[in-house]
């Protein structure tokens, strides 16, 4: 019975394609859109912008040197620019110049700029919008590079002059190794988006049935039919909870496959464009891989997350008068799982003891990040799916006991 009763609400399901679309395509489409596509394009922004000539006021005599290092383009042997310089025009007000965006930066050249080191210093003022990421990675950035390497030119040349090398300026240099395993570098900076998408695909995946399997059925009268009939309120309430956890694990199947397409896709174009923007868009994440253990792990946590969530909604839905108010309820559950996950991006920064894998849906989150960076402890895994299914445990109780109650099956 509880088998019959799931597959009249999973056909209940199947029969609206807004569903099927929310919880097969969906995932498919977005996950790869964020994980990969984001990367890609901040990526090809920020190249875009190294490539791109922009255009820079000054005010006041700038020293021959320096303006031919602005202007001039840093190419490869192949004549592809790398990074384009910039134009130079003349402006009378530096600051008012940017703010009206005749230009993308603005100089204010002292008028006794020295032009050799050691013959005083000068303060060149660089005018630009330090909140904008365009002017950030394009003028600003290109502006304070060419004037470092000028810094340095000026001192090698005077450090010439008294017989010294340059590496009298480097005493000690820094050589900066990647710490992070394999693992940790494929997932990247974004890896964070994994839980929180995989918990909102697994959410948006149950509520269509969950709600349309309690409030629905209430607001159509086909619950009464089903009470009525020789089924055991225990078997409903189980059918009702499988179904939903199937359309749920469903969307968290394919939620997965999303993750490691988009980690096929993103090996596939780092192979093809070995160049510096596929470096930093592979630095950024996108080229998830999981070994069967970490894949088994992953699964484990989704499938009982998915069931913890499903039996919320199920008491939840089954408590809603109307369809429209069980979706009023749904809203604040959406803001319960995807608040926490926007926090996974401080990870790095808080210090978790034990207990937060106790935590219903967030320990799961916490060690689906582990697992997808590759540092997953099982002890953490087992005690996030124990407590998702403990909790599942007690609302499918709570919604076994509403289902037994006549105030609330008749509250519409």
């Amino acid at each position: 019975m509880v088998w019959e009763v799931a597959a009249r609400d999973l056909l209940a399901t199947l029969r609206d394609r807004r569903t099927l679309n929310a919880t097969i395509l969906m995932p498919l489409i977005l996950i790869p859109l964020f994980t990969l596509g984001f990367p890609l394009m901040l990526g090809n922004f920020i190249g875009g912008q190294q490539q791109e000539r922009q255009t820079v006021g000054v005010s006041g005599p700038l020293p021959a040197p320096l303006r031919a290092a602005l202007e001039r383009d840093e190419t490869l042997p192949d004549g592809t620019v790398v990074r384009a310089g910039v134009t130079l025009v003349p402006v009378s007000d530096p600051q008012a110049a940017v703010q009206s965006g005749d230009v993308d930066a603005a100089l204010r050249v002292p008028e006794t700029l020295p032009d050799r080191a050691g013959a005083g210093q000068g303060t060149l003022e660089l005018h630009a919008k330090l909140g904008n990421l365009r002017a950030q990675t394009g003028a600003y950035s290109k502006v304070t590079d060419v004037i470092e390497g000028y810094n340095r030119t000026l001192a090698v040349q005077r450090l010439g002059e008294q017989g010294l090398n340059e590496s009298v300026l480097q005493t000690v240099t820094v050589k900066p190794v990647d710490a992070s395993t394999s693992q940790e570098q494929r997932s990247g900076q974004l890896a964070f988006l994994i839980p929180m998408l995989m918990l909102q695909f697994i959410l948006s995946g149950a509520v269509a049935t969950a709600v349309d399997a309690t409030a629905g059925e209430k607001e159509r009268g086909t619950l009464e039919s089903l009470l009525v009939s020789p089924v055991r309120r225990a078997e409903v309430v189980a059918g009702k909870l499988l179904a939903t956890t199937l359309t749920a694990l469903t969307s968290a199947a394919f939620s997965v496959a999303g993750f490691l397409l988009s980690g096929l896709a993103m090996r596939l174009y780092l192979q093809r464009q070995p160049d510096a923007t596929a470096a930093l868009t592979g630095g950024m994440g996108g080229q998830l891989t999981l070994d069967p253990g970490s894949l088994l792990a992953l699964l484990g946590i989704a499938a009982s997350a998915a069931l913890a969530i499903s039996a919320l909604l199920i008491a939840v839905g089954i408590y809603a008068r109307t369809f429209k108010e069980a979706q009023t309820y749904v809203a604040p559950i959406s803001l319960m799982v995807v608040l926490p996950a926007v926090m996974l991006q401080f990870a790095d920064f808080l210090n978790f003891g034990l207990g937060i894998y106790a935590v219903p849906v967030i320990g799961g989150m916490l060690s689906i990040l582990e697992t997808v960076r590759g540092a997953a402890v099982p002890s953490h895994a087992l005690i996030a799916i124990g407590a998702n299914l403990l909790s599942a445990l007690l609302l499918g109780l709570l919604a076994l006991r509403s289902f037994g109650r006549e105030e609330v099956i008749f509250r519409n």
